[in-house]
């Protein structure tokens, strides 16, 4: 018989109860209020067309294969006066289908560029799978979302700042002189 465990499981429930009844509950009433989410969420991932360069790293990367990317090359003017004129990846196409998605995070940590990003928006969710689908229009708007890096704790040395490559240099030569 196993009569002690019940009756102290249910003491705490009706203690739980109690509580409940006389505090008020912790719950938050999602659709009327809003509760913020905390810094850095994961929420859902943004896109920063600007940084993009149609590499197709994160499409590779992707577990899930819920990346598409469409790109052509253009030609773009030579870096240096009387160079070859260089040929530049344009972004045509950018789509993250989220029902396929797990949100692993790879395709974040594998840009190279920093074009994409995590996005504290949680309300994205659509009555239909065929509209999980976002086109990157839809992906630049949760760009806007996404907060600054917090500041370092208290106690902690920022990182030095890193040497210009022509200061290095400018060294050098007062070191050989």
């Amino acid at each position: 018989m196993k009569v002690p465990g019940l009756i102290k499981g249910l003491g705490v429930t009706l203690g739980t109860l109690a509580d409940t009844v006389t505090k008020g509950a912790n719950t938050v009433q999602y659709p009327h209020e809003k509760e913020t989410p905390p810094i850095r969420a994961r929420g859902v991932i943004a896109l920063h067309e600007g940084n993009c360069t149609a590499c197709m790293l994160c499409a590779r990367s992707c577990p899930d294969w819920c990346i598409y990317i469409e790109g052509h090359k253009q030609l773009a003017p030579p870096r240096r006066a009387g160079g070859k004129p260089r040929q530049v990846n344009h972004l045509d196409r950018f789509d993250i289908d989220y029902a396929l998605c797990m949100y692993c995070g790879i395709c974040v940590e594998v840009c190279p560029f920093d074009a994409l990003f995590w996005s504290p928006e949680f309300e994205y969710g659509e009555y239909e799978i065929d509209l999980m689908t976002h086109e990157k229009e839809r992906l630049q708007e949760w760009t806007y979302e996404v907060l600054p890096p917090p500041l370092p704790e208290e106690g902690i040395e920022a990182p030095a700042a890193a040497e210009v490559p022509a200061a290095k240099v400018a060294k050098k030569d007062e070191e050989k002189k």
